[in-house]
């Protein structure tokens, strides 16, 4: 529960929303963008379910 809750932190803080609403974020994401980085942002990874 509590990795959770850090995660949720962790992409509040660094994530794509964030990083888009400021005008140095945006900045960060075109630089990110023009270099070709496959992520831009940090994302939570979903676990892979076996069917």
């Amino acid at each position: 529960m509590l990795n959770k809750l850090r995660w949720r932190r962790r992409l509040r803080t660094h994530g794509y929303l964030k990083r888009s609403k400021t005008a140095d974020g945006r900045k960060v994401l075109a630089n990110r963008r023009r270099v070709g980085r496959k992520r831009l942002t940090v994302q939570h990874k979903k676990k892979k379910r076996s069917l």
